[in-house]
């Protein structure tokens, strides 16, 4: 089955932000959009922006005005559900409760045509439990637009248990058709992005829990060195921290309190003193007038070290050789079957993050994941109360000889971007193994849902099929909770490498 046919009315219940959204880009893409809200007036006044906003297009001219006319002619203020009774889609946009939408879709069902496509844009219900309220559960599908909806590009497309083939099918195609990249899902707690994005938020909070870093520098890093265009802190400021801790513990309650997606008690306590974030005026930054941004902790200038010896191929952070002799620092590399590891002149060992701590060992320092090693302007660096300090200083001075600036946390296990990413990759490897969707479309939905540098399969093969596996291993180890031990997919991933290559897991 094809798209909509250009045609086909279609209607958005619902004129808030994202109703607004949905309309206009279906209006863009050539339909008639039929508008309806259930508080008398809003959907003339949701018209009249979509109006304002077309005309903003075309003074950017990314709209003609002849376009721009033939939309508004297009677009429908209804004054009942009954006006909506020719549509060949029909997407709800109203609040996020169960209740309220199963009685609009069951009204919506004694309106429309049999053959006509019911649809929800629902971020955090399940798509299946809204629709077991149908008669005809088959046609009904999740579509899940990402704010702003006319900008951003990605459309999870999302079956729920009783959604036919065609349905999904018929809704990806014309996800397609308005210009948008949909991927496809299975209805699972976050679909695709709100699943597997959370570690993004939880660990940045778990490292700001333990103290081991103030939110200004775990956001540095995150950016600097992870290559995200935005930290936890920035970023949950902007969503909303009541709308971001909202999902989050809508994805935990809906994985029977999973400890893997367990929410943040300091975010909470935020919430809780009305800090939301830039709305509010205050949130883990301060946005009132006058108020001073905090600057991330950057160490002092540290003398370099005169020569190093890499043990090993230095795994994910490989490029560090070629960037250290380009910066005139001798550096002789050695092969060895124990481990990987930079030794500095001073007897001290400079480590990737591995999932365990500086004061397990003596005189280690363990540096953070970069996303690129020769573009990352940043690098964490981590340490214990037992390391000498010059073997602290010679690491500094050695990332600053690169051109890095340096931030130095505590000795918490995997760091800031290690530890992050580590989880983000098991998440897609279980999310595979469940059936919610494919590789390609969780690296497509990683990438344009929330802008990640690289999709976690690609990032997953960028570091080898065992590291994230090791890495959140030892992490399990240190904090046995639940909250960091390895997916069965992942272990299997790790282990059928392993074996075929003839080494140990």
């Amino acid at each position: 089955m094809t798209a909509l046919d250009l045609s086909s009315p279609v209607a958005v219940v619902g004129t808030g932000t994202m109703g607004q959204g949905i309309a206009q880009v279906a209006l863009v893409a050539g339909h008639v959009v039929r508008l309806y809200d259930a508080v008398p007036g809003r959907a003339r006044d949701a018209a009249a922006a979509i109006g304002a906003r077309l005309d903003r297009l075309v003074e950017k001219d990314r709209l003609t005005a002849g376009d721009r006319d033939a939309a508004r002619t297009r677009l429908l203020p209804a004054e009942s559900l009954a006006d909506l009774a020719d549509c060949a889609l029909v997407v709800e946009a109203v609040l996020e409760q169960l209740d309220v939408k199963q009685r609009l879709l069951r009204e919506l069902e004694g309106v429309v045509g049999d053959d006509c496509l019911l649809a929800t844009n629902t971020s955090s219900l399940s798509v299946t439990a809204i629709g077991g309220a149908l008669n005809n559960p088959g046609r009904f599908v999740g579509l899940h637009f990402f704010n702003p909806a006319p900008l951003m590009p990605l459309v999870e497309v999302v079956s729920g248990f009783a959604t036919d083939v065609t349905s999904a099918t018929r809704a990806y195609e014309m996800a397609r058709a308005w210009g948008k990249t949909p991927v496809a899902c299975a209805d699972t707690p976050g679909f695709i992005v709100n699943r597997i994005a959370r570690p993004f938020y939880g660990e940045a909070f778990a490292v700001y829990e333990a103290q081991a870093a103030d939110p200004a520098t775990i956001d540095a890093v995150l950016r600097e060195s992870g290559g995200f265009k935005m930290g936890a802190f920035e970023l949950t400021d902007l969503i909303g921290q009541d709308v971001n801790e909202s999902v989050t513990h809508s994805v935990w309650e809906s994985f029977f309190r999973d400890t893997r997606f367990t929410p943040s008690l300091a975010q909470r306590r935020l919430v809780e003193s009305g800090r939301l974030g830039r709305k509010s005026g205050q949130g883990w930054y301060d946005y009132r007038d006058g108020a001073e941004r905090p600057e991330p902790h950057t160490a002092e200038r540290a003398q370099p070290p005169a020569h190093v010896v890499v043990e090993g191929d230095l795994g994910p952070a490989a490029e560090l050789l070629t960037l250290i002799r380009e910066a005139g620092i001798s550096a002789e590399q050695e092969e060895e079957d124990h481990g990987t590891r930079l030794l500095l002149p001073s007897g001290g060992q400079l480590v990737l993050a591995d999932g365990q701590t500086s004061v397990e060992f003596r005189d280690v320092v363990y540096f953070d994941l970069a996303v690129d090693y020769r573009r990352a302007t940043r690098i964490a660096l981590s340490a214990s109360q037992d390391t000498a300090p010059q073997t602290l200083a010679e690491a500094t001075g050695l990332f600053q000889a690169l051109g890095k600036q340096v931030s130095v946390i505590g000795d918490v296990p995997g760091m800031i971007v290690a530890r992050t990413v580590a989880r983000i990759v098991d998440l897609a490897h279980d999310a595979v193994a469940k059936g919610v969707a494919t590789e390609e479309d969780i690296d497509t939905a990683m990438r344009l849902g929330v802008n990640y540098p690289l999709g976690p399969f690609d990032w997953s093969r960028r570091l080898g099929r065992n590291w994230a596996y090791a890495l959140l291993d030892d992490l399990h180890l240190r904090d046995p909770s639940g909250r960091y031990a390895p997916s069965l997919a992942l272990y299997r991933h790790a282990y059928a490498t392993d074996k075929r290559e003839g080494s140990a897991s």
